[in-house]
């Protein structure tokens, strides 16, 4: 497992981390550029978005923390600072979901997984360097989502409002998603940054709302005949079930468990794993001969997408080393190691730096989408690279 473990390291420095160091700095107007395409073209002019900016913070002051190298440090600082300087709303709370290449807020809507994200790249910012300010956001931001975002009548998180927190009628996260009041995709993301957040913060009040987001999971989303979790909801938890989505299904898997154990509740674990495994199997339908994890399967005409996306090969890795770690089962390892080398055969940039977006149906690399983007982050990469330095398996 050291070998693993040293190409995961090299990985992390030497293909991801380095590129947004020196590929994605805005040296002229602060922060990071807000887009890198497909084919390494920087767009200066691109707008910032939230979760891309949080996500970079996330990343760097996680690599710092592991790996304690300065420039880390100065990376996720920089971060840091554009994150509160530009994205805060100071005068409502919350963060844009956008701003211009220059820092004025572009999008002002209020999305709760971007909040999410920042609790997740600020707190882990103070757990990296125990800086206050950062804690303070943070916690900040923690209560906003549980003041404006949290709709105690029906038990769940709105998944979007307008900048003054009233409702909005576009919800959606992206142009690809349903037009849903309650998603899988925002609990999973918010369930993630308190559980990071808690780690630094441990109040009863925090504990109370970890604790209900894992009641949501296993009462709300978890499908229980197909232990697959389903996406979109309206207020009242109606939704269509139709969509069986691979890489958030094994992703939730330990993700769910790592909440878990953090909250260090032996009978709440016990019933969490018995899930999380279930979870993780039907996930593994995802799976194909070559390794790699494909992304949904819509029920509706029985279709299939088959892209092999960047970001579910890292959550089908980091799932299946997390089985292995906990429950010492074999095929688990071996899946993924076959997923690592998919990953390293086809989408890793070994000329440019950084991983392609997608191996399309026919075999071919995906340049239509991008390198540095809204949603191409050196996270779920980063995190795949530190879950595997950091964990003793």
């Amino acid at each position: 497992m050291e070998n693993l473990k040293e190409t995961m390291r090299d990985v992390l420095e030497n293909n991801i981390l380095s590129y947004w160091l020196t590929k994605v700095k805005d040296e002229e107007n602060g922060g990071f550029y807000g887009r890198v395409d497909g084919n390494d073209q920087v767009h200066p002019v691109a707008e910032k978005g939230a979760v891309m900016n949080a996500r970079i913070l996330w990343a760097f002051s996680a690599a710092y923390r592991v790996l304690k190298k300065p420039e880390y440090l100065e990376a996720a600082t920089r971060a840091k600072d554009y994150v509160r300087d530009y994205f805060l709303d100071r005068e409502y709370g919350g963060i844009y979901w956008s701003v211009d290449y220059q820092g004025n807020p572009l999008d002002t809507k209020k999305q709760t997984y971007a909040i999410g994200f920042a609790i997740y790249g600020f707190s882990e910012y103070a757990r990296a360097t125990g800086d206050k300010e950062a804690l303070d956001i943070a916690i900040s931001l923690y209560h906003d989502i549980e003041k404006h975002a949290f709709d105690v009548e029906n038990n769940g998180y709105i998944e979007a409002l307008t900048r003054e927190w009233n409702p909005i009628a576009d919800m959606r996260l992206s142009d690809k998603d349903e037009n849903g009041s309650r998603t899988m995709n925002t609990h999973l993301h918010i369930i993630e940054p308190y559980t990071n957040l808690y780690r630094v913060w441990k109040t009863p009040e925090l504990e109370k709302s970890i604790r209900n987001l894992l009641d949501i999971f296993t009462d709300k989303l978890l499908n229980e005949e197909t232990y697959h979790l389903d996406l979109f909801f309206n207020d009242e938890w109606e939704g269509k079930r139709n969509i069986e989505s691979y890489g958030h299904d094994i992703e939730a898997s330990w993700l769910l468990h790592e909440t878990a154990l953090v909250l260090d509740d032996k009978i709440l674990l016990h019933k969490i794993e018995r899930i999380i495994r279930r979870i993780a199997d039907a996930a593994d339908e995802g799976l194909r001969p070559d390794g790699s994890m494909v992304y949904e399967h819509w029920k509706d005409g029985d279709k299939y997408d088959l892209q092999r996306q960047w970001w579910v090969q890292c959550e089908n890795i980091i799932g299946h080393i997390d089985l292995y770690q906990y429950f010492r089962t074999e095929e688990n390892l071996l899946v993924a190691i076959s997923c690592w080398n998919y990953v390293a055969k086809h989408l890793l940039d070994n000329k440019n730096g950084e991983w392609h977006w997608a191996i399309l149906e026919d075999g071919t690399v995906n340049k239509e989408d991008d390198k540095a983007g809204f949603w191409k982050c050196p996270y779920h990469n980063s995190r795949m690279c530190l879950e595997l330095i950091e964990r003793d398996y």
